[in-house]
């Protein structure tokens, strides 16, 4: 029996996958070559640690329970994204201007469209309908379409600064304000209205696993958590100017930086909502899926804009018209998807589209 609990809840992998990441940057600070190889073998590693961080986070959200388990993933991503684009911009030589609002507004289209839309396509075509509940959902979205126009649209039409800039007043009030409210959408998932972010009973759900992480293997994954997000970072700072010259190369526009960031970052978040969704367990894959971008817009925008206040630097929010349109079509069809609790492989397709459409303009803009 301790045998089988180890092999459940600490994979060998998921602890050597961080440990490998981090002696690979450390050879590189030790001055190893930079060539191909090594910078397939850092990306390799990259993937590994994003993997154990899944595992990792899985591990303490089945002790904690949900909602707490989709809170705890959704802030140690957005840490991650926090992290990379604070050090990106502290890189010298580079206009990171833009790269807060590329990285979140991709983060939002990513999540809304690519990572939901997979979602209800893999769970209408295994299960035909899916049902989650509506209020939590509801919830959700209404402080997400809050705080990304706010954050991302508004800045285009304010006067005493040219847009798409706010002034550091308007820029410190905003931040402000998101983080309320952020943190009442935190109160309200995990004190007040816990009840309306918890799956419903159903007969396709599989009962969860009997063995449930005792404190010794939380205590393990939560440090490893931290060692795999922090590798992440690292290896992802590392890649950043490799990443910029490909794109450069390829002749596509700088913000395509910001999307693969994105993907990067998100890729712990999303490969958790669609293990979810396959299971039959919407509500879980929703509460991941939203969370991260509620998370990702409601604490990184703040975060940034008070690093951009204290250093002086420019900040650049708002997104152009062909994105704000694109953005304001996301957030209708999500609305219009989500509005009934349940869904069927058709709204997710069509959530499919967008993201493709998307994606293809932001390499042919």
């Amino acid at each position: 029996m301790k045998a089988k609990q180890v092999k459940l809840f600490e994979p060998i992998w998921a602890i050597a996958a961080p440990l490998c990441a981090w002696l690979l940057f450390s050879a590189k600070l030790l001055g190893l070559p930079h060539h191909f190889v090594f910078l397939l073998l850092l990306t390799t590693a990259l993937i590994g640690s994003v993997l154990a961080a899944v595992h990792h986070a899985e591990i303490i959200a089945h002790r904690i329970g949900e909602p707490f388990g989709a809170l705890v993933l959704a802030v140690a991503v957005t840490s991650i994204e926090v992290a990379l684009i604070i050090s990106l911009m502290l890189t010298p030589g580079h206009d990171t201007t833009t790269l807060a609002r590329d990285t979140v507004f991709a983060a939002e289209m990513i999540i809304i469209t690519g990572i939901v839309g997979l979602s209800l396509l893999i769970g209408g075509i295994k299960f035909k309908e899916q049902t989650f509940g509506l209020d939590g959902v509801s919830a959700s979205l209404t402080i997400l379409t809050a705080i990304s126009a706010l954050t991302l649209i508004l800045p285009n039409y304010t006067l005493s600064t040219p847009g798409p800039y706010y002034n550091n007043k308007q820029l410190a009030f905003v931040a402000v304000v998101s983080l309320v409210l952020y943190g009442a959408f935190l109160l309200v998932q995990t004190i007040s209205h816990r009840q309306y972010f918890l799956q419903k009973k159903q007969k396709d759900i599989p009962q969860e696993h009997p063995h449930r992480p005792d404190n010794r293997q939380t205590l393990v994954s939560a440090l490893f958590l931290l060692v795999s997000l922090s590798a992440v970072v690292v290896l992802a700072e590392e890649l950043a100017p490799d990443l910029e010259s490909g794109v450069d190369r390829i002749g596509a526009p700088k913000s395509l930086v910001g999307v693969i960031i994105a993907m990067v970052v998100l890729l712990p978040e999303g490969l958790s909502a669609l293990k979810a969704a396959g299971t039959n367990q919407l509500q879980s894959s929703l509460n991941l899926a939203l969370g991260s971008a509620l998370a990702s817009i409601g604490l990184t925008i703040p975060t940034v804009a008070f690093v951009s206040i204290g250093m002086g630097w420019p900040l650049e929010l708002g997104i152009d018209t062909k994105s704000t349109v694109l953005f304001l079509l996301s957030l209708l069809i999500i609305l219009l998807s989500l509005r009934t609790g349940k869904t069927t492989l058709l709204q997710g397709l069509v959530l499919l589209v967008i993201f493709a459409v998307y994606l293809f303009l932001t390499v042919i803009p």
